[in-house]
C-alpha cells in the first residue's frame, strides 16, 4: 500500500499532539501515528499539568495557537498559582487533571480536526533520498563532534515518506519525531524488566535502526513514575489537605474565566521518615539504578526516592503529596516516591509513610528507559541539520514533562509547515519565551541528562511572565495562522486598555489634601509633601490598584487581567526597563547570523576546541555560537573579524 500526505507525525503524545494539529490547522494534509490510540495524548506519569516554569510554557503554548491550555482547562479538577508570595516574574499556574478525562479530550479535538487522520501503526522506517549528488551509501560515521563530520553540501538529505511495519507507505514532505519514551522501551521493577512503553503499553522496537543509518545519534535516557494507590486504603486523616485557589485562573486566554470557577478536588502532603529511608538503603542493591542494570541517565531535578535518600542523606524526611488521578476512579498518584526497587520493597517503604500503613498498591512504581537523541544535532527551528523535512520534539529531544513536550511538538508543527508552505521560519530566542529558552538549550548546550524547564534558566524573566503571555506571542501565533483575527484583535484591545490606563495614572496628580493624608495614615503609608501621580503612589509596597481606587474617583472599571498587567508594568517599571535594555544587546548579537555553509576551517585563528565545536553544532548566529560551551569571547570576536573581511570581500567583488 502506498499513500500521500504533506506531513506525517510520529507518535501521539503531548508533542506529537500539538505538532500534527498546527500542521493540519494549516491546511496541510497530516497524519498521526500512534502504537495505541489509547495512548493519544496520555499522562503516564504526574496528573497534572503547568507548575513552577511548566505553567509558563502552557500559557505560551496558547499564546501560539497551541492546544493543551484549552485542554486542561476543560478537564482540571484542581488549580492552584504557585509562588504567589514572590513575584510575578515566577508566579506559575499548576492543575491537576483528571487523565483519563484529559487524554479522551483531547482525542476528540484530534479525531474533529480537518486535514488530520490517526493511525494506529507502528512506524520502523523513515524514507529519503540523497540530495547534491551525495554518493548511495551512507558513510560509516555517526560522531556529530568529529570534525570530518561536517553538516554541509555534501551531507544532506531528503526525508520522503515512512513506512510502517505492515510495510505500508506514506510519502510525504515532512516527517516530525515525536515518539517520547517508547523508542526500544523497557521498564524496570526490581528483578523485573518487560520491555514495553509507559503503562504496559508496546514499545517501539524498529524505528532506532533506520535512525542510525541516517547518521542519526541515539542516546539512552531513564526517567520513572511512583506507585498508584487504592484510595479507599489511605487514612488521610494523617495527612495535611491541599486545596485549590479559591479564584481559579484559566490556562487560555480564550477560556472565559467564569466557566472555570467549578468545584475542586483536594489534595494531601505527608513525608517519608528514618524507617522509610532504612528500608530504601537496606534494598538498594535490589535497585537497578545501583544494580548497574539501567543504562540510561535519569532527570536530576525529578530524582526517585533512592536517588533522595542517597544524594541527600542529612535529610529527615522527603515530601510526599498523594494526588488523585481522575473524578472517576480511586487511584491516586504518590508524587515524590518515584522508585525502581522491588514490589516487596515498595509496599514495606510506602506502608511506613503516615497516612499509608495499610496502602494497597494498584500499579507499582517503575523506571523506564528508551532511546533518544543529543539535541544538538537540530537547528533552533529543531529541523535535523543533515536531514531536510526531519523534525523533532518532546522526550525524544532529551526533555522531561509534558509541557515541554508540547512546546517543542507546537514549533516542530509549525516550522515543518511552514517549510512545505515555502513561509519562514519561527525561531524563538530566550528574550522572547520560555519556549525558546526550553530550545536553545537544548541545541546549543551539552545536557547529559533529561533536561527540565526552571525559571532560573531565564535570564529575562522579569519580561517573560506567564501573565503577558499573549501581549508577548499572540502576534506570532496570528501572523503563522494558528490564531484567529478574533482572538489577535482581543489581545490588540487589551493592549491599547493597558498602555490607556497606565498613561491616565501618571497623569492624574494627587495633591497633598487632609484628605489624602488620612487616607495615607490608614493605610501605613509616608505622607505626602507635594502632588504626586497615582502611578507613583502605586509603587509603594503597601499600595495597590485596588486600594488607590478610594482617591482616584475617575477610574472606569477594567478586566482583571488588565488591572495586573497595569500593576505589574507600574510597580516594575525601573526592573522592566533594565531588562529590555539587556535584551537590545542580547539581540545584536542574534542578529549576526552565521552563513550555513561557513568552513570554519578557513577561520585560522580560531582555537582547535572552538573549531570543533563550531562545525559540530552550526550554530546560526554569533549569539547562539556565544552560547556553545568551548566557545570563548575571544573566539566570538574572532568569527565576527573573519565574518566582516568576508563581507567586505564579497562587496567588493560585486562592485568590481
Amino acid at each position: 500500500m502506498n499513500e500521500k500526505v504533506d506531513v506525517c507525525v510520529v507518535g501521539a503524545g503531548h508533542a506529537g499532539c500539538e505538532a500534527a494539529l498546527a500542521c493540519a490547522r494549516l491546511g496541510l494534509e497530516t497524519v498521526i501515528f500512534t502504537v495505541s490510540i489509547d495512548s493519544i495524548a496520555m499522562m503516564p506519569c504526574n496528573p497534572n499539568v503547568g507548575g513552577t516554569s511548566k505553567g509558563h510554557l502552557v500559557r505560551e503554548i496558547d499564546a501560539l495557537g497551541g492546544e493543551m491550555g484549552k485542554n486542561i482547562d476543560k478537564t482540571f479538577i484542581q488549580s492552584k498559582m504557585l509562588n504567589r508570595s514572590k513575584g510575578p516574574a515566577v508566579h506559575s499556574l499548576r492543575a491537576q487533571a483528571d487523565k483519563a478525562e484529559y487524554s479522551r479530550a483531547m482525542r476528540k479535538v484530534l479525531e474533529n480536526q480537518d486535514h488530520l487522520t490517526i493511525r494506529q501503526a507502528e512506524i520502523c522506517e523513515l524514507l529519503y533520498e540523497k540530495k547534491n549528488n551525495v554518493d548511495n551509501e551512507l558513510e560509516d560515521h555517526t560522531d556529530i563532534h568529529s570534525e570530518n563530520n561536517h553538516v554541509g553540501k555534501n551531507k544532506v538529505y531528503q526525508i520522503t515518506g515512512v513506512k510502517t511495519y505492515t510495510n505500508t507507505i506514506y510519502e510525504c514532505k515532512a516527517v516530525i519525531l515525536c515518539t517520547g519514551t517508547y523508542l526500544k522501551a523497557r521498564c524496570l521493577c526490581g528483578e523485573a524488566i518487560t520491555y514495553t512503553g509507559p503503562n504496559g503499553l508496546q514499545s517501539a522496537d524498529h524505528l532506532t535502526e533506520s535512525l542510525k543509518n541516517l547518521g542519526i545519534e541515539i542516546r539512552r535516557f531513564k526517567t520513572g513514575t511512583p506507585a498508584r494507590m487504592d484510595k479507599r486504603s489511605i487514612d488521610f486523616n494523617k495527612m495535611e489537605e491541599q486545596f485549590g485557589d479559591e479564584k481559579i485562573t484559566p490556562f487560555s486566554f480564550s477560556t472565559d474565566p467564569e466557566d472555570v470557577q467549578i468545584d475542586q478536588v483536594s489534595c494531601w502532603l505527608t513525608y517519608t521518615n528514618e524507617k522509610t529511608h532504612e528500608i530504601i538503603r537496606n534494598n538498594l542493591d535490589r535497585s537497578p539504578i545501583y544494580a548497574g542494570v539501567i543504562e540510561g541517565t535519569g532527570p536530576r531535578y525529578c530524582p526517585s526516592i533512592e536517588d533522595k535518600v542517597v544524594k541527600f542523606a542529612d535529610k529527615e524526611r522527603h515530601q510526599v503529596f498523594l494526588e488523585p488521578e481522575g473524578l472517576h476512579t480511586n487511584e491516586m498518584y504518590v508524587g515524590g516516591m518515584s522508585s525502581s526497587l522491588p514490589e516487596d520493597v515498595q509496599l514495606a517503604m510506602y506502608r511506613t509513610v503516615p497516612g499509608l500503613e495499610h496502602c494497597k498498591i494498584v500499579r507499582n512504581a517503575y523506571a523506564i528507559e528508551y532511546d533518544c537523541i543529543d539535541p544538538r544535532q537540530l537547528y533552533p527551528t529543531l529541523e535535523f541539520k543533515k536531514i531536510k523535512g526531519l523534525f523533532s520534539g518532546g522526550q525524544f529531544n532529551g526533555s522531561s514533562g509534558y509541557e515541554e513536550a508540547a512546546a517543542q511538538g507546537l514549533l516542530a508543527g509549525m516550522n515543518a509547515a511552514l517549510t512545505i508552505l515555502g513561509k519562514e521560519p519561527v525561531i524563538l530566542d530566550r528574550s522572547q519565551a520560555y519556549i525558546g529558552v526550553l530550545i536553545d538549550d537544548l541545541v546549543t548546550k551539552e545536557n547529559n541528562e533529561p533536561y527540565r524547564m526552571m525559571t532560573s534558566r531565564a535570564e529575562y524573566r522579569l519580561i517573560l511572565r506567564q501573565d503577558n503571555a499573549d501581549l508577548r506571542l499572540r502576534q506570532i501565533g496570528y501572523e503563522v495562522g494558528l490564531v484567529s483575527k478574533e482572538q489577535y484583535d482581543k489581545m490588540l484591545h487589551k493592549k491599547e486598555m493597558i498602555e490607556q490606563e497606565i498613561e491616565r495614572l501618571k497623569n492624574t496628580v494627587i495633591g497633598a489634601s487632609k484628605d489624602h493624608q488620612e487616607f495615607m495614615a490608614a493605610h501605613g503609608s509616608s505622607q505626602l509633601k507635594t502632588g504626586t501621580n497615582l502611578a507613583e503612589l502605586m509603587c509603594r509596597p503597601e499600595l495597590s490598584y485596588e486600594i488607590l481606587s478610594e482617591i482616584d474617583p475617575k477610574r472606569k472599571p477594567l478586566p482583571e487581567d488588565v488591572i495586573e498587567q497595569v500593576e505589574i508594568e507600574i510597580k516594575y517599571e525601573g526592573y522592566i526597563e533594565r531588562q529590555l535594555k539587556q535584551v537590545e544587546q542580547f539581540k545584536k548579537m542574534e542578529r549576526k547570523l552565521i552563513p550555513t555553509d561557513l568552513d570554519y576551517n578557513d577561520v585560522k585563528s580560531l582555537r582547535l576546541e572552538a573549531r570543533q565545536k563550531l562545525i559540530s553544532y552550526r550554530p546560526v548566529s554569533l549569539g547562539q555560537a556565544s552560547r556553545i560551551s568551548g566557545v570563548s569571547p575571544a573566539d566570538i570576536s574572532v568569527l565576527l573579524i573573519y565574518m566582516e573581511q568576508k563581507y567586505r570581500s564579497l562587496r567588493k567583488e560585486k562592485v568590481e
